[in-house]
């Protein structure tokens, strides 16, 4: 059973998004059990590389979406999406030069920032964007 679920409530009905969503699921999920097998700390690495940079990736493609639609709360969002960036790449740092050894307390933040990113920040322009026709 994987740590962090997918469900169809996290769904922001655009597809694209959806499937970026669910890839970063799946490193949630990596870590997790790598941990059950004892290895989270050496794959604690390779998930925050992979973390650090598909968040750049899936950053870049929410928000020239919501650019291009002119989601009225856009500056926001890429604002919030900035301060993400900042906090993945700190911990990254961090687990870089010692100061995090342990995956824990990575999963528990991923699991959290997931949940309520997806829940709460991109759930706001899944109306908007659905009446653009956007899915």
């Amino acid at each position: 059973m994987a740590f962090f679920e997918w469900k169809n409530d996290y769904s922001v009905g655009i597809t694209k998004i959806d499937d970026q969503h669910k890839i970063l699921v799946g490193f949630l999920n990596d870590l997790y059990e790598a941990m059950q097998a004892g290895k989270g700390k050496e794959t604690l690495d390779t998930v925050l590389k992979n973390l650090v940079e598909y968040t750049k990736t899936h950053f870049i493609t929410e928000e020239s979406i919501l650019k291009l639609y002119k989601f009225p709360d856009y500056q926001e969002h890429k604002q919030k999406h900035d301060k993400m960036t900042e906090h993945v790449l700190k911990l990254k740092q961090q687990f870089d030069s010692g100061q995090i050894a342990n995956p824990i307390q990575i999963t528990n933040f991923l699991k959290d920032w997931l949940s309520k990113h997806i829940m709460g920040t991109d759930k706001a322009y899944t109306t908007f964007l659905n009446a653009k026709g956007v899915r």
